[in-house]
């Protein structure tokens, strides 16, 4: 898509169009050469902001500015920022389904000459899908901060009290009667939590799995929208009926922070979502169900893998004015020896995971990973992007579609499903209109 076109979208998408204006930020250092990096406020990216003095002690010529918005915030803002070429970011935090089509686009820096001649950097240790979800033409245009694929999240203490036995490979039929077995009001215990907030990176994607693994997608291979069929009905229904009757309070408003939370603080029997949680759940010092929780593989119904593919990356506008300096911030938080910097300072359970083979291979994250870490990278290798459901697809992507329009599609979409989730329509409704949605799309693509 060109420059004009997506940026309409963005625009329409985030209704901000002076980034700076509308995004919180905070300044450390006091060097000459100010980076202004945007990123997500997750809990690892966090880490990062706290960390980064010591990035400082070896660069003290650079003034790190950093940009800490929310999923929503940093996918609307960032991409008007970018699309309009407005340069507000020296650096970007994006994912794979940015990177390839603002690589394509010319919007992003080519980062393969500056990983090359960066001693010891070795992208080769990144894990091969996901460094082929961030490359164009083979070369990679952002770098990831960490990978992950979805999985199925269970307290094993409360599995064991109710003689529950999770199975190898779970079906969604399996959790809704586990849900049900450990859904407790009364003592503050929902026996799920699943995404219901808006947002085409929150509710939508372990939604998009449950559809996938269901037969359902958004368009067949004519580009005729198929949100209306069977198979997407059965899906979005059961993931509504489930979190309705048995998931979180406040399901319609609850993204991957708030489950993290509710989850960490021993408030839900189960969480399926991204293999990233770890650093949250496993923490002890942040979490309360530390060491408690069993990992399954994402359920499923009539396929044999459900796990999505995704990373939080760091990629370099072609706007940015000192390259050089941006990217050596880049190469230090996405480094080998950032993951032992974050171990030793922090806990090796905050490490970020699912990006580097490596990192499975420390000692001390091998052991605390014990219960997560083959999960991880199997979920990760099983995801299949180009082959996410049961039927042929003309788009690539398990829990988005790799195209410019469903930054607006799928977030318009969303909002229908958390409607549904909030009682306000019915899924019925939510799928007719999200219908006419992906339809107005399906038309563009038959067009040309």
């Amino acid at each position: 898509m060109k420059r004009r076109t997506l940026a309409k979208v963005a625009t329409a998408l985030t209704g901000c169009a002076v980034v700076a204006s509308c995004a919180g930020a905070g300044a450390i250092g006091s060097g000459d050469n100010t980076i202004t990096v945007a990123i997500v406020s997750n809990s690892q990216m966090e880490d990062a902001i706290d960390l980064s003095a010591e990035f400082e002690k070896d660069h003290p010529d650079t003034d790190l500015r950093f940009v800490s918005l929310s999923e929503n915030e940093a996918r609307a803002k960032i991409t008007v920022s970018t699309a309009m070429g407005g340069g507000e970011f020296d650096i970007v935090m994006i994912s794979n389904y940015e990177t390839p089509q603002w690589a394509e686009n010319g919007w992003l820096t080519n980062l393969q000459p500056y990983i090359d001649k960066t001693e010891g950097y070795d992208s080769d240790d990144f894990i091969p899908s996901v460094r082929k979800s961030l490359s164009y033409k083979g070369d990679m245009y952002s770098v990831p901060f960490y990978g992950e694929s979805s999985f199925l999240m269970y307290r094993k203490d409360l599995f064991e009290q109710a003689g529950l036995t999770m199975p190898e490979k779970p079906t969604w039929d399996d959790v809704r009667g586990f849900a049900k077995a450990l859904h407790d009001p009364d003592a503050n215990m929902s026996g799920i939590c699943l995404r219901g907030k808006p947002g085409w990176g929150e509710v939508l994607a372990p939604l998009d799995t449950v559809i996938n693994t269901a037969g359902g997608r958004w368009f067949d291979e004519d580009w005729n929208a198929e949100l209306d069929s069977p198979e997407v009905r059965d899906a979005v229904t059961g993931y509504v009926d489930l979190v309705r009757d048995y998931g979180e309070p406040g399901a319609a408003t609850a993204g991957f922070g708030e489950c993290a939370t509710q989850f960490s603080q021993g408030n839900a029997a189960m969480w399926y979502d991204a293999t990233s949680a770890v650093s949250t759940v496993e923490d002890p010092e942040a979490s309360k169900v530390a060491g408690k929780v069993g990992y399954a593989p994402a359920p499923v119904i009539d396929t044999d893998h459900a796990g999505w593919l995704y990373t939080w990356s760091l990629g370099i506008p072609e706007t940015t004015e000192d390259k050089q300096a941006a990217w050596d911030f880049v190469a230090w938080m996405t480094d080998k020896d950032y993951m032992k910097l974050v171990g030793n300072e922090l806990g090796w359970a905050r490490v970020p995971p699912g990006s580097r083979n490596s990192t499975y291979e420390i000692p001390q994250y091998a052991d605390v990973s014990k219960a997560f870490g083959d999960i991880t990278l199997e979920s990760i290798a099983n995801a299949d992007p180009e082959n996410p459901t049961t039927k042929p697809v003309p788009y690539t992507g398990v829990q988005f579609l790799t195209i410019p329009e469903f930054q607006d599609l799928g977030t318009r979409v969303s909002q229908q499903i958390s409607a549904a989730i909030a009682g306000k329509t019915s899924v019925d409704d939510a799928l007719d209109q999200s219908q006419q949605y992906a339809e107005t799309v399906g038309e563009t693509y038959q067009e040309k």
